[in-house]
């Protein structure tokens, strides 16, 4: 049996980015895990039945740490041997690619999701995109996450290689069966909704994902805030800007706050803390409770790969309000499973929190068509089969070069 090497920067994108893929290609090839370990590796190694790797590895650009952890790496594929390495999130998979590069490795595979030279300026977005055209040049197979990913590696000359994507697009796809709001009972919502001090007829927007400014969260906070204001200016002047029978707005953030990496402004964090209606529950290993509660995915990322917490949210049967930008334009379709605005746009993304809640009949359409346009697309078994398919078919035409080449030899 052949040896898969599966690398991502920290265990837990290894964790959460690949659930269930590792157990389901173990099958087929033996895979070992290799990631930085935040927490989480011991927990893949028991829940997906292989083996793993800790290779300490910085998120952010040091360049001495980043030599360490590169000659680690090239330690670790000289002693595995591996016939594939597969990497996916940034810089993991820049050295990955590298190392496998430096040993020559058969099959180097890079999956590319977010690129974050796309939000970048100046010296460092040159230095982005110039680790990019690194990593996919030592690649022998660059797949993008899906056809926005695709165009913007086409329209920036990151690599001449053929790009395609994995099916409908996706790294891992979604388990329809474990995200399906019939898991979660009136009861079951109910006991949620009172813990965290929602009512019945109270209106929940949701947030899931890093707490950082990328993300899109101050113009959400401030979005949020405008709706509140609106509201309450119309309750006070007796105005008919906003329809004062509606339920009264809620938000909840699931995720952690890192302002370490990519801070949220002064006022975004106040507003964080000192506002009752926006509720922060921190990271939370299932966010499937949280959606069942929810009304409305807002998700106004500057920029993703193929955005897995969109995908969630739909077989959750709740629709989205998405950016204009890669993967979610692809997984929102404007008007049928959600609404798709500007990013970086505040008043954008007010009004649309606004018609999610005005509109009711036309909101339970989209929530009625979110779940079926999920599964039909991105079902994650065939997700699964289709990556399988993709190893094998670069297995033949690795091993149809080498015959071509032992003959040539054989010839001369």
């Amino acid at each position: 049996m052949r040896k898969l090497l599966r690398i991502t920067t920290v265990s837990g994108s290894l964790s959460g980015l690949l659930k269930g893929q590792l157990r389901f290609l173990n099958q087929y090839y033996e895979v070992v895990g290799v990631a930085s370990d935040t927490g989480s590796l011991k927990e893949v190694e028991k829940r997906e039945g292989i083996r793993v790797i800790n290779l300490p590895m910085e998120r952010s650009i040091n360049l001495q740490k980043d030599l360490v952890s590169l000659m680690g790496m090239i330690k670790i594929i000289r002693r595995e041997k591996p016939f594939i390495v597969h990497a996916n999130t940034p810089k993991g998979s820049l050295l990955a690619m590298i190392a496998s590069w430096w040993c020559r490795v058969p099959i180097r595979i890079y999956t590319v999701t977010g690129l974050r030279f796309e939000t970048a300026f100046g010296n460092f977005r040159r230095l982005l995109v110039m680790m990019e055209k690194i990593t996919c040049a030592c690649a022998t197979k660059v797949i993008p996450e899906g056809e926005g990913v695709k165009n913007t590696l086409i329209k920036n000359r990151i690599t001449k290689k053929p790009l395609r994507k994995i099916l409908n697009g996706n790294i891992n796809g979604i388990d329809t069966t474990y995200f399906d709001p019939a898991l979660y009972t009136e009861n079951d919502k109910r006991l949620l909704q009172n813990e965290l001090h929602i009512g019945k007829t109270d209106f929940v927007f949701i947030h899931v994902g890093r707490l950082v400014k990328d993300k899109g969260i101050n113009e959400l906070v401030a979005a949020f805030s405008k709706l509140k204001t609106d509201r309450n200016q119309s309750i006070d002047k007796d105005v008919s800007t906003f329809n004062l029978s509606s339920p009264i707005p809620k938000l909840i953030l699931v995720g952690r706050l890192e302002q370490e990496l990519d801070p949220l402004n002064s006022e975004t964090l106040e507003k964080m803390r000192n506002d009752a209606d926006i509720i922060s529950v921190g990271y939370q290993d299932d966010v499937r409770p949280y959606f069942a509660i929810s009304d409305v995915l807002a998700f106004p990322s500057y920029r993703e790969g193929f955005p897995n917490v969109v995908m969630q949210a739909g077989a959750m049967g709740l629709p989205s309000i998405v950016t204009d930008i890669n993967g979610c334009n692809e997984i929102i379709i404007e008007g049928k499973n959600g609404i798709i605005i500007p990013p970086k746009n505040k008043e954008a993304l007010s009004e649309a929190m606004k018609y999610m809640i005005e509109h009711p009949t036309e909101r339970r359409k989209m929530a009625e068509a979110a779940r079926p346009l999920i599964a039909s697309r991105y079902e994650q078994q065939a997700v699964w089969n289709a990556l399988l398919e993709e190893y094998r078919s670069l297995e033949s035409a690795w091993e149809k070069r080498k015959s071509t080449k032992e003959k040539n030899t054989i010839n001369e």
